[in-house]
């Protein structure tokens, strides 16, 4: 029997959910405070267009999650920093770090230059006195370094390290909203975001090299030893992972660039914002998933499906219940508090904001069972994906030149009504034992 927890990943996942309990909302109310409407604009669509970073990750680094769990599930570490065990399956997990890091490498050369391109044209669309240009160069190349973290991140926490993960990921992001925070109140404008990401990232790379650096080092030697040819192994599943990510980009990051073209910069930073929420009570609440997802990997690969799906169901209610009580806890907030909190006049309507969170919270549940699924090494969802990226596009592009603005999301919630049973009749060839 796979051990299912250790403390230390309740303890820095529960960390890291109180951080962004506080951090989340923080940041929120001082960027309506210290930015203009303009401002927020450009920070809102900045973060939007570098979501293009997908199409350097195009799904590789839940891969890597994955694989890096079926390696590891017949290894442990000695001592926290080294790796014994079936020695075919170390030598296998250190020749899958050398390729994860060759290919990541290569495509963050080909990837970033042409989001640097693409940035330059969609925001030079718009006349403003907002200084845009050497930002969007920090924070593209910040960018690169943060991309290649993520991958580190992604295979360590598939070494059953979720606890570990997750601290890193704590002190990255104390770093980066500290910064921000303390930036914006001294003026930084668009570079609060830019540099608080570029430190970010810096401390990111120093954290996982001083905790990790033992494991990699042993890790880069093994895998002298051994080329095993992952490249068969996981091309034929990364290119159904990639339309599937590039899905992901049409259905959620789409928004503001497409605010930002037809209705304006004051408009994208409003969707910006609500979309901010939305995203970071999701996050909150999604934890619960986070925490057992190297879990999943381990208990598909050993066939323990009596003590996976209890936890599955158990985790996923969770999930959905402390969603739904952020998102009361917010409207209520909203009802109190709209008079004297300038932060609310920056958000959508209250129609709107009802259809994204309706949206993301139809969101959990797919998430949810595509992790499911995705832990046996297989990718289901390319045509679910592909359909509904390309129907939310399509139907939002249409909104926002024949509807008024509050309809803005109405296509993306829409998009669940055909998902969600088309995504259930895929999770049952999945589900093994008793649900």
């Amino acid at each position: 029997m796979l051990q299912i927890f250790k403390s230390s990943d309740f303890l820095h996942t529960a960390l890291n959910q109180v951080w962004r309990l506080f951090s989340g909302p923080l940041l929120l109310l001082l960027i309506p405070l210290y930015l203009s409407a303009e401002v927020q604009g450009y920070w809102y669509t900045f973060i939007s267009l570098a979501a293009l970073a997908i199409f350097a990750d195009m799904g590789f680094s839940t891969i890597l999650l994955q694989f890096s769990a079926h390696e590891f599930a017949h290894l442990k570490f000695e001592n926290g920093v080294r790796l014994s065990g079936d020695e075919h399956h170390l030598r296998r997990l250190a020749s899958l770090l050398r390729f994860a890091m060759k290919w990541s490498s290569g495509m963050a050369l080909v990837t970033f230059p042409i989001l640097l391109v693409i940035g330059f044209i969609v925001l030079s669309q718009k006349q403003t006195q907002v200084e845009w240009f050497i930002p969007w160069l920090i924070y593209a190349l910040a960018s690169v370094l943060v991309f290649i973290n993520s991958m580190l991140l992604s295979f360590i926490e598939g070494c059953n390290s979720v606890g570990e993960v997750q601290k890193i990921r704590f002190f990255i992001s104390f770093v980066s909203v500290v910064a921000t925070a303390f930036l914006l109140i001294a003026g930084f404008h668009l570079y609060a975001l830019v540099g608080a990401l570029l430190l970010g990232a810096l401390v990111g790379t120093s954290l996982i090299f001083r905790r990790y650096g033992t494991l990699l080092r042993q890790l880069y030697r093994e895998s002298e030893q051994i080329l095993h040819p992952w490249r068969r192994e996981i091309l034929p599943l990364l290119g159904r992972y990639a339309l599937s990510w590039v899905s992901g980009y049409l259905i959620f990051s789409l928004f503001t660039p497409i605010t930002f073209y037809y209705y304006g910069v004051v408009e994208s930073g409003v969707v910006g914002l609500s979309l901010a929420i939305c995203t970071a009570l999701f996050g909150i609440a999604n934890i619960w998933m986070i925490l057992i997802t190297p879990k999943i990997n381990m208990l598909v690969s050993h066939h323990e499906y009596e003590t996976l799906n209890p936890l599955f169901k158990k985790h996923l209610l969770l999930s959905l219940l402390s969603y739904l009580f952020f998102v009361l806890l917010f409207f209520v907030s909203m009802i109190f508090f709209a008079q004297e909190l300038p932060f609310f006049a920056r958000l959508v309507t209250p129609f709107a904001l009802i259809l994204l969170f309706l949206a993301w919270f139809l969101q959990m549940i797919v998430n949810a069972l595509a992790l499911y699924m995705r832990a046996h090494k297989k990718e289901p969802l390319v045509w679910v994906s592909l359909v509904m990226g390309l129907y939310s596009a399509v139907t939002t592009w249409l909104i926002a030149i024949y509807l008024p603005f509050e309809y803005l999301f109405a296509g993306f919630l829409s998009s669940y009504i055909f998902t969600i049973p088309w995504v259930m009749v895929l999770f049952k060839k999945y589900k093994k034992g008793s649900f």
